[in-house]
């Protein structure tokens, strides 16, 4: 019988089972001495009691939605997977291997560290199809048909949706298969899918961050769910359109102690998120990987870089989205190939899945933040202009900057300092000497309504004498160091010299950031943190001691993170940290200090927190905002920015920017003034440059390009209300501040790839020059009616690009038909700002409509709208008449009053206007634009202005 296979229908499916196509894919008695599925019977038996063929990459059984508990199949002994007998086997596989197409051909060898042959391939039972270079990234090596998967048992009805067991019969190539494994399929609300696959018999590393936790089964689902039996897969479908949004029945399902891998279908090409990588904010399906692995590295193209977000949004056929979230901190790689298709492939904890229904944008974005938390409210100073350099040298320095800057009549709100101010580079320390007068500078700050930010890394030096350096002496005390396997501080090496690292998963070690930040406090009184370094970051791999070499240094798998190694310019993998091993938490560093650093800021000046990050997690938007990291000054550079703010904001972290200028690099003026340009549109807006290049803060330029400058960051200031209303709705609804056109307008194909454009809420379009030597600029714009932000000129579009004039001084602005943004008279600090008149902006629709929001607090209080301590207004225009509602009001609302209103698009000259009930003076314009001016209107008092 060795070489004889009888193939028995799988006695376990009865006739009600036929009946409901309740059917059982491979379920195979084998009179055979190893288990080897093979799916291909003669057609006419196949047709009589199967009526389905079975192939990995086309077809599959399905289970209905309704729970039914299979009987238990009899035990099998676990096999090994066999290699092919290359007599029989290899003549009828080979056929079955080429049918599949190149672009569903999945990576049976994904291992970069070796030249892949036949007889690799075969060793693990894969087909092998060499592919000609014009083909370049189809797998050589890839899953038949038939390869062992799991098969789905015991399906069963739980509180929240269905629970099964998968058994898997074979062994893989990975060491430490884990062969029953418990799913979970939980329908937590209508618009989200929670499915879980986890070892049902040890417990596993699962990620410590805190998400809802489901009481009842949604009522009303969006979504179906279908499962193939055997071998396992699971399929959701839109319940509306029937379109599947998920289909893993097309590659086998991994689930070892160190590998872990699931493939599915996607319904289109048309993906986004997936970071933190340097692209296109379009990510390419052609046979491209994306590793995830928290990276200190410069940002470039095709490497890991500083922060960990897979989650991805997907547009559907019809422009209906949805979103997909792997709640997985360890190393991984995302592999989109042209199928379209995506293979989750990680080396440790749980396959733990969140699907959001959408069905727009807006809305996929704000079901994923429900389940990571909502962005914390930002202070207003926050979102004023920030400068930095590292090098400045001195606190005399500096100063001088931030003087110069006022003489100059340029918006600033924050100055911040670089490692530079420091002793040496450790932290909790400023150098007596060249920096002896930050004290005395930042109150001169403070006493001008501006903000002082200042550095701090992780790395605390370990080589001062015993006594002399109280944060490393006490973190010793206090055993707040991550320890290697001996149990010793860890010591790697960072700008100060030999450092240990402290373990923010430990909470004892926030009480001991706390404390050092208190201290620092009480010398040099700081408004909010730069947290860097913290991937994080190391100078040399591992250790100064190395690393061991064990099975958490050396994976059966390693992603392709940069450097070939998980210790690559970090710590060992193997490090013990009070969550777990490093292996597990690596990518949480940046946001478990963020989480320390926002609480003591808390705890310190009893104000709303600000941080900002280099390294990111979900969830980390409840503590700090992210910039982008070490740029450099170049064209490119630049492009590349709109794509990382649209990303965050997708990923819950709306407070986000580049350096403006690029850090390393010189710039140019020309480019100085454009990244100005488009800077005072981030959300978060800060001009960076690094040590021994030329100074780029705008009063190193000439007067004109100073000019350009300063008038771009009025028009930011102006802004503030608005933009501080969209951080609100971002706080409260989970909206994005920054956006991609395609999410105001899916329904518009040729918005699907635009990233040289975006919208600050649903109504500004920001089209920045990104090119040198341009003075016009390509910008799309959607079907409706556009009005240009500076005139009020209209424009009707059909769904076109136009070529806009793009002087050196300017950067094309256009306001959204049915859109009222609110504006104020700009200073140079948002806290003048703050008390300055409103000035309404009414973009009127094709239907003479238009609505707008307005959020307004001290600026700086926690909790706020938790607290029922602010003002919202709500604004409306209908019928030639503009209302506004007062929602909610507080004190802050009686310091403010509304002083001018514009509108846009009224197509016939009016012969009068009320303000409650009295008639006022106006003005109209040619271009259909009417103002009213010196309205001196209470902002806490609902008004009515109308025309006739």
């Amino acid at each position: 019988m060795a070489n004889e296979k009888v193939f028995l229908l799988n006695p376990l499916v009865g006739e009600e089972g036929m009946k409901s196509h309740h059917l059982v894919q491979g379920n195979v008695a084998q009179g055979c001495t190893h288990r080897h599925w093979y799916l291909w019977v003669s057609i006419p038996t196949m047709i009589l009691l199967l009526g389905l063929n079975a192939s990995w990459s086309h077809h599959w059984w399905t289970v209905g939605h309704s729970a039914i508990s299979w009987a238990e199949a009899p035990e099998r002994e676990v096999r090994h997977v066999q290699s092919w007998n290359r007599q029989e086997d290899a003549r009828r596989d080979l056929d079955s291997c080429s049918r599949i197409p190149e672009s569903r051909r999945f990576d049976c060898y994904p291992e970069r560290d070796r030249v892949v042959t036949r007889e690799l391939c075969e060793q693990r039972a894969c087909c092998f199809i060499q592919v000609p270079p014009n083909l370049a990234g189809v797998p050589w090596c890839f899953y038949p048909p038939n390869f062992p998967s799991y098969t789905l048992r015991n399906r069963t009805l739980t509180e929240l949706g269905e629970a099964g067991e998968l058994l898997r019969w074979n062994k893989t190539y990975y060491p430490r298969d884990v062969f029953k494994l418990q799913l979970n399929v939980m329908f937590e609300a209508n618009s989200r899918l929670h499915i879980q696959i986890n070892d049902s018999s040890n417990p596993r590393y699962e990620v410590p961050i805190d998400v809802p936790k489901a009481t009842q089964k949604a009522k009303n689902p969006l979504y179906t769910v279908e499962y193939s039996v055997d071998p396992f897969g699971i399929i959701v479908k839109r319940r509306s359109t029937g379109t599947v949004l998920l289909n893993t029945t097309v590659a086998p399902l991994f689930f070892a102690d160190q590998f872990l891998q699931i493939s599915t279908l996607l319904p289109s090409v048309h993906i986004y998120g997936l970071g933190e990588h340097r692209a296109g904010f379009l990510q390419s399906v052609q046979w491209n990987t994306l590793t995830f692995w928290a990276r200190d590295s410069v940002p470039r193209e095709f490497v890991n870089l500083y922060g960990v977000h897979p989650f991805y949004l997907s547009l559907e056929p019809d422009g209906m989205s949805h979103g997909v979230f792997l709640l997985n901190s360890n190393a991984m790689d995302v592999v989109l190939q042209p199928a379209p298709a995506l293979t989750w492939r990680t080396i440790g904890g749980i396959l733990d899945f969140y699907i959001f229904m959408g069905p727009d944008p807006n809305s996929v974005i704000q079901q994923y933040l429900e389940v990571i938390g909502l962005p914390a409210m930002v202070p207003a100073w926050g979102l004023g202009f920030h400068l930095c350099r590292w090098g400045y040298g001195s606190s005399n320095t500096t100063w001088e900057i931030v003087k110069q800057m006022r003489k100059a009549g340029i918006p600033q709100d924050a100055q911040w300092n670089d490692i530079d101010y420091m002793i040496d580079y450790r932290d909790f320390t400023f150098d007596p000497q060249n920096f002896a007068t930050l004290p005395q500078m930042v109150a001169d700050l403070h006493s001008h309504g501006q903000q002082y930010v200042m550095i701090v890394d992780p790395g605390i030096s370990s080589v001062q004498p015993p006594g002399s350096y109280w944060p490393y002496d006490e973190g010793l005390k206090q055993g707040v160091f991550i320890n290697n396997m001996s149990g010793s501080p860890l010591i790697g090496k960072v700008w100060p010299g030999l450092t240990a690292f402290p373990d923010f998963t430990n909470p004892n070690t926030h009480q001991w950031w706390f404390k050092n930040l208190l201290q620092l406090h009480k010398a040099v009184p700081f408004d909010g943190l730069w947290i860097d370094m913290n991937e994080p970051s190391n100078f040399v791999d591992g250790s100064q001691a190395g690393c061991p070499s064990n099975e958490l240094e050396n994976p059966p798998y390693v992603p392709g993170v940069l450097g070939g190694t998980l210790r690559s310019q970090t710590i060992c993998a193997s490090a013990k940290q009070s969550a777990s091993t490093h292996y597990n938490v690596h990518s949480l560093y940046g946001l478990m200090e963020a989480k320390a650093s926002a609480s003591a800021l808390v705890k310190i000046r009893k104000k709303r927190p600000f941080v900002i990050s280099r390294s990111t997690f979900p969830s980390q938007g409840r503590y700090s905002g992210h910039w982008l990291g070490d740029n450099e000054s170049k064209w490119k550079d630049m492009y590349f920015s709109i794509a990382g703010v649209l990303n965050f904001n997708m990923f819950g972290i709306p407070l986000v920017g580049a350096d403006i200028c690029g850090f390393r690099g010189s710039t140019t003026e020309e480019l100085c003034i454009r990244w100005m340009q488009l800077g005072a549109f981030y959300p978060f807006s800060r001009n960076h440059n690094t040590e021994k290049e030329k100074a780029q803060d705008p009063l190193a330029f000439s007067e004109s390009a100073q000019d350009a400058m300063k008038r771009t960051l009025f028009i930011r200031y102006s802004l503030l209300p608005y933009l501080y209303t969209l951080f609100h709705h971002s706080h409260v609804f989970g909206e994005t501040v920054a956006r991609a056109i395609l999410f105001e307008f899916p329904e518009d194909r040729n918005t699907y790839s635009i990233d040289k454009q975006f919208l600050l809420g649903r109504s500004l379009l920001v089209s920045p020059v990104l090119e040198p030597g341009a003075v016009t600029v390509m910008a799309y714009f959607p079907q409706g009616v556009w009005y240009d932000f500076y005139t009020g000129s209209a424009f009707s579009s059909t769904g076109e690009y136009v070529k806009l004039s793009a002087p050196l001084d300017t950067i094309n602005l256009h306001l959204r038909e049915g859109a009222i943004v609110p504006t104020q008279e700009p200073a140079t600090t948002i806290w003048v700002s703050s008390g300055n008149p409103l000035h309404l902006l009414v973009a009127l629709s094709q239907d003479a409509s238009a609505k707008g929001y307005l959020f307004w607090d001290d600026g700086e209080s926690l909790d706020t709208y938790e607290g029922n301590d602010y003002t919202y207004v709500e604004f409306a225009v209908d019928k030639n008449q503009l209302i506004s509602k007062v929602v909610h009001v507080n004190i802050e609302a009686t310091y403010i009053k509304v002083n001018t209103l514009s509108v846009y698009g009224v197509t016939f000259r009016p012969l009068k206007v009320i303000v409650n009930q009295q008639s006022v003076s106006f003005s109209y314009s040619s271009n259909q634009v009417l103002t009213v001016d010196n309205l001196h209107l209470p902002l806490e008092k609902e008004f009515h202005i109308s025309w006739s």
